[in-house]
């Protein structure tokens, strides 16, 4: 797989370049040290994956991968040296396409590079996607530590949910529809948002200034409560068990994104005793197809984002074949459409 390096600082590029020298299967396709120069290198050669700084002189990361994505798709990985700092610039790149964000690696001491196992399992994602490598060669993440447990609820405290599963372009296209949802909302949020662990808790601090709604990483041990959105913030699986309580799950170990959009759905039809409404959003491959074709049978809504306004119409181009969406709606239809539903679902329980 060929790989393009970006990055203004030179010992940035010698990082990653030992990396990628050193796995068996990968090679730099070109280097550029600013995001203009990125453009226009992949215009005349398109690489198999981008490794995108986001601060750097004339055009910075977000701008680059916003007009790279336009005018010479490819996958775009986010390597950051601050999450913290940058975290509005690498959710700005993921709205704009980039698949995901990490760490940028560093040299150590004797030439040790830190950050390297993060940046090469990210890597080795896109290159499953990609059909570069075969989900079992993937390097994978090790399981978060389960919490405790809240006591059992009746089905009928459990609220209304709205899941929502997406990827490449997922944070922009969360932020427009979650700003025009009512507050407060009479549903409980789930998203499942392919991004790095590392950027959960900023997401979700992201989208709340974004939007006015109270957005927090899920918990494992808690519940979903009407009125709040609740972000996925591990790389195991979100779940609900047999009492809707949230639970985070390593297994199935083999899937290449984690989380994954089909486990929560299924755990939900087969777990969730309320009412609910499943979509699924931009992104790249067929995670949540699946499960949202579960929900549906199982008697929920389910809603796919079109074809005009997805930044990559991978997984809802999925959903769409496979009868999983009760509605295609392209971005700007969705929000009103939940706000409708549970609105009515609301007045029916009066």
């Amino acid at each position: 797989m060929r790989i393009a390096l970006v990055n203004d600082l030179p010992l940035a590029l010698v990082a990653l370049r030992r990396i990628i020298e050193a796995t068996p299967g990968y090679a730099v396709a070109w280097e550029a040290c600013d995001g203009f120069e990125a453009l226009q290198r992949a215009l005349k050669d398109p690489p198999d994956l981008i490794l995108m700084d986001l601060v750097m002189p004339v055009m910075d990361g977000a701008q680059s991968t916003r007009e790279i994505m336009r005018r010479a798709p490819c996958p775009i990985l986010v390597v950051t040296a601050s999450v913290t700092i940058n975290a509005a610039k690498v959710y700005e790149a993921m709205g704009y396409g980039a698949i995901d964000a990490v760490r940028t690696p560093t040299l150590g001491p004797a030439g040790l590079l830190d950050g390297a196992a993060a940046l090469l399992a990210k890597i080795d994602r896109v290159a499953v996607l990609a059909g570069k490598i075969k989900p079992g060669d993937a390097r994978g993440v090790a399981p978060a530590a389960p919490l405790s447990v809240a006591p059992t609820p009746r089905p009928e405290q459990l609220p209304p949910l709205l899941a929502i599963g997406t990827s490449t372009g997922g944070p922009q296209a969360l932020a427009e529809i979650l700003e025009k949802l009512p507050r407060p909302f009479p549903a409980a949020v789930a998203v499942v948002q392919h991004v790095d662990v590392e950027f959960a808790a900023g997401l979700a601090h992201w989208l709340e200034e974004r939007t006015g709604h109270p957005v927090v990483a899920a918990q494992a041990g808690g519940r979903f409560e009407a009125g709040r959105v609740y972000i996925a913030a591990t790389e195991d699986h979100l779940v609900v068990d047999a009492d809707g309580v949230i639970a985070y799950s390593p297994i199935p170990c083999e899937l290449v994104y984690r989380p994954s959009v089909d486990v929560f759905f299924n755990s939900l039809a087969q777990n969730w005793h309320g009412t609910g409404v499943g979509v699924v959003l931009t992104g790249m491959g067929r995670d949540g197809a699946a499960g949202l074709k579960l929900l549906r049978e199982r008697g929920w809504k389910t809603i796919a984002q079109g074809p005009l306004t997805s930044i990559v119409y991978g997984m809802p181009k999925a959903a769409a074949e496979l009868g999983a969406a009760m509605e295609i709606l392209e971005l700007p239809d969705i929000a009103p459409a939940l706000a409708a539903h549970f609105a009515g679902a609301a007045k029916k329980e009066e």
